[in-house]
């Protein structure tokens, strides 16, 4: 998700104070509804170049070097995806500087990446410095420090790759609030109708089999509902047919294989994705059938991107990119690993959670709408809990725009003008400096005086508190992930009051074989 997905401003009015759910073991939580604010006019300020501030923390060297140019960052890359892995590549070097700022490579290196040295930030404190675009830059970032060949995206920077500074950046993000303000209202009733089919659809293998495999289902799911939803179309219903899901992971793999690991051997491996580019070619054919599904779909939002002065063929491969690469791409990810999250904690969670969320259903009507799910503070909790533990997009980068001074915890760094800034989220998150159990999924750690954490949660390339906006880099679609997310837990609570799973893993990330579904019995 990016770090721009699809927006979702203004879907809730403000509500009268909502009834209490009827558990008394929970206490209240207090969230704001999600709403986003949309500047009307996309515009861009300049902001004045400040000198570092004072600190009163001491100062420290950035510890850590980059090693030899080009033996370093390939023992680095090597270390990062098979001798250590991900997240022992950056413990071993927390525990060896005793810092969680340091300086290191950052994968692909040679030959895709032409400087992969980075100051890496760990903790919760000196992260949020890659969200203010008064001291970093992120232009051509979003992938790190290489950027996939534009002949992927119609021979276009998209909004991901655009610094809040360039003239198209204002105009593309209000495009996309346009989008989900214009369906806003379909929401709640597509996501519903493609997620009983998922369900009806895992329940007749898992009668059949004895198992059920989560990810496919799912993956055709989210792309129908995202089709349906934003676009008014039926993916069946036109000349893509089901092959939406498997087209555009192809085409995302040609984008982020750099960053991956495919299971193939170490040699091949490394020559084939990490050292050179897939040559784009290849998905071109693929890559037309999206786009034409898209430009046939998106006629009311292309005439809005002309409005505002954006070619519909610019806008097209935006819509196309936010559509699959942030919305369907984040879906794929992180609605896998909230299953096994909520999975792994049990019967009793999710006994508390069916109790609450058909409690509040029945007593409005026995429908499901933005009014009653903010009456759910379990399920808010949740949602936010699984956010925070697996972060859908875990990578941040920024360049500094000037001199910095980086505060940690227990340190501040000076960083130079120019320098890349990494933050790896899943660390920031887990900050035992700012939460209790750090790394324990703790389902109502949200709920009641928990809200003040939510500042702590950072999955949208910005605090959960704050509001995307046109002059930001936050995540257009913050508002739409959390509501679509809220959705699948309500929907699978409505409709079973348990459910058992077998969990292993995929490229990227969890992958979920269901192995019980106890339908609704109160």
């Amino acid at each position: 998700m990016t770090s721009t997905s699809l927006a979702f401003p203004s879907l809730l009015p403000k509500f009268q104070s909502p009834r209490r759910p009827p558990k008394p073991s929970l206490r209240r939580i207090v969230v704001r509804p999600i709403s986003a604010s949309v500047s009307e006019t996309p515009s861009v300020s300049v902001q004045p170049v400040a000198p570092p501030e004072p600190t009163k923390l001491p100062i420290r060297k950035v510890p850590g070097n980059y090693g030899i140019p080009f033996v370093g960052p390939i023992g680095d890359r090597l270390d990062y995806f098979y001798k250590q892995g991900r997240e022992e590549f950056f413990k071993s070097r927390m525990q060896k500087y005793r810092s969680t700022v340091f300086r290191a490579n950052m994968p692909p290196g040679p030959f895709i990446a032409s400087d992969p040295r980075v100051v890496v930030l760990l903790d919760g404190k000196s992260f949020p410095v890659l969200f203010d675009v008064t001291k970093v830059e992120k232009k051509d970032l979003f992938t790190g420090t290489y950027m996939p060949s534009t002949e992927l995206t119609g021979g276009y920077r998209v909004l991901s790759y655009l610094d809040p500074s360039e003239p198209s950046h204002g105009k593309l993000k209000h495009l996309l609030f346009f989008l989900l303000k214009s369906r806003r209202d379909h929401v709640i009733p597509e996501f519903h109708s493609s997620y009983v089919e998922l369900f009806e659809g895992l329940e007749n293998e898992l009668a059949s089999k004895g198992k059920a495999a989560f990810g496919d289902a799912s993956d055709q799911a989210a792309f129908n509902f995202l089709a349906r939803a934003l676009y008014g179309t039926n993916p069946a219903e036109t000349k893509l047919g089901i092959d939406g899901p498997s087209l555009v992971q192809k085409w995302v793999l040609f984008q982020l294989a750099p960053q991956l690991t495919l299971g193939l051997p170490v040699p091949l491996e490394e020559l084939l994705i990490h050292t050179f580019r897939l040559p784009s070619f290849l998905v071109k054919a693929d890559y037309q059938r999206l786009y034409d599904f898209f430009y046939e779909s998106s006629g009311f939002v292309l005439d809005e991107a002309e409005r505002l002065g954006v070619s519909r063929d610019e806008a097209c491969h935006n819509l196309l990119f936010a559509t699959c690469f942030n919305s369907f791409g984040g879906i794929k990810i992180f609605f896998p690993n909230m299953i096994k999250l909520i999975g792994r904690a049990g019967v009793k969670l999710h006994t508390q959670l069916a109790q609450e969320i058909r409690s509040v259903i029945r007593s409005n009507g026995g429908k499901v709408t933005m009014a009653a799910m903010e009456q759910m503070p379990l399920m808010q909790s949740v949602v936010y809990e699984s956010l925070r533990i697996e972060p859908p997009v875990p990578l941040q980068y920024g360049r500094a725009k000037r001199d910095l001074i980086i505060e940690s915890h227990d340190a501040a760094f000076k960083v130079k003008e120019g320098e890349m800034i990494f933050g790896y989220q899943p660390f920031a998150t887990k900050d035992p400096k700012i939460f209790e159990r750090a790394e324990e999924f703790v389902p109502g750690r949200f709920v009641g005086e928990g809200e003040r954490l939510l500042k702590h949660v950072l999955w949208s390339n910005g605090p959960e508190t704050e509001t995307p906006t046109v002059m930001n880099k936050q995540c257009a679609g913050k508002d739409f992930v959390v509501l679509v997310s809220r959705l699948l837990v309500v929907e699978l609570f409505l409709r079973y009051d348990s459910f058992e799973i077998e969990i292993g893993t995929s490229v990227l990330g969890a992958s979920i074989t269901l192995t019980s579904l106890k339908r609704a019995t109160f």
